[in-house]
């Protein structure tokens, strides 16, 4: 008797675990649903679409009947101005890498610990990055006006008795003033990130390494940046990407200009699939930017993927 109840036990268990588990995964694919159709509509869709237009000679008007194969892609890879404009997004990589994020990262050391009035820092610090990229360009665009009466930066140096400059006109400083820019904006995100990773270090390892006679300055290299690796690496994706699809605050500011001298692929790609109508060679560019920063993405993070000293990735 006993056996049977067992069995019967055991069986109504089985029984009921199946149609548990279907609930759960219907539960699961209801709620991802609306996300995945979302996804779907705004991102793989109009990937797709790209893909199909970047094989046409197509101005956007009326059906793309003129194909041309990948006749696009053969011009992007051989146009000296999109060459200009992928050796300018690097270069803006390269100088955040080298200057924007160790500023960030020794200014968020610095905040994130017992500096006085380190709430008002974080917050002057952080306060750019909320403006948009739009009315950011037209601020700095104001600061950098070339006439002294208009603008505040060449204002300033007539005050001390230096020519003004036309920073965003001449081709040998446009470059720099975009990155300053840039800087200014978004210096205030990472060295947010940092200061985010530095609350999750014991101090006790820090009050141990001083006690094991480290110096303030080996105690930073040995100890607090090898805990922040994860917190680095974040920040240095997230400045790539960004600096490789940068477009609103250099259309705002110089449109690529003067002669192409701040041209970036996104505005490559604006100028050409919105300003002159190409639409189907808009499309290869844009795709060319998804391979780029696809590509990236993948090798970057499968190099990175590694625990660091606190268990994380």
């Amino acid at each position: 008797m006993e056996i049977t109840a067992t069995r019967r036990t055991m069986k109504s268990g089985g029984n009921g675990q199946a149609p548990h588990r279907a609930t759960d995964s219907f539960t699961i694919v209801l709620f991802l649903l609306p996300a995945f159709v979302l996804f779907t509509l705004f991102v793989v869709y109009p990937i797709l679409r790209s893909v199909y237009f970047s094989q046409f000679n197509w101005n956007g008007l009326g059906p793309a009947v003129k194909y041309v194969g990948l006749d696009n892609f053969k011009r992007i890879l051989t146009d000296k101005i999109f060459m200009t404009a992928m050796k300018n997004g690097l270069l803006i990589v390269v100088l955040s890498l080298t200057l924007q994020l160790p500023l960030s990262l020794a200014l968020a050391i610095m905040v994130g610990r017992d500096l006085p009035g380190r709430v008002f820092f974080r917050t002057v610090f952080f306060m750019p990055y909320v403006l948009s990229e739009v009315i950011t360009g037209i601020i700095w665009l104001g600061l950098f006006n070339a006439a002294p009466e208009r603008g505040f930066i060449n204002a300033l140096l007539v005050l001390v008795g230096i020519q003004p400059q036309t920073f965003l006109g001449n081709i040998h400083q446009v470059l720099a003033c975009i990155f300053a820019v840039l800087t200014w904006k978004y210096f205030g995100l990472h060295m947010l990130l940092f200061m985010a990773g530095l609350q999750g270090i014991p101090k006790e390892l820090e009050e141990a390494a001083r006690i094991d006679g480290a110096n303030g300055w080996q105690v930073i290299t040995h100890v607090t940046i090898p805990l922040l690796a994860s917190t680095i690496r974040t920040s240095v994706y997230l400045s790539v990407v960004g600096a490789l699809t940068q477009f609103n605050l250099v259309w705002i500011m110089t449109r690529g200009g003067p002669v192409n001298a701040s041209e970036v692929m996104a505005t490559y790609m604006y100028r050409y699939g919105f300003v002159r109508l190409w639409l189907g060679y808009g499309s290869a560019v844009a795709l060319v930017m998804l391979v780029i920063c696809l590509i990236f993405s993948i090798v970057y993070l499968r190099l990175v993927r590694q625990p660091d000293y606190l268990g994380s990735y």
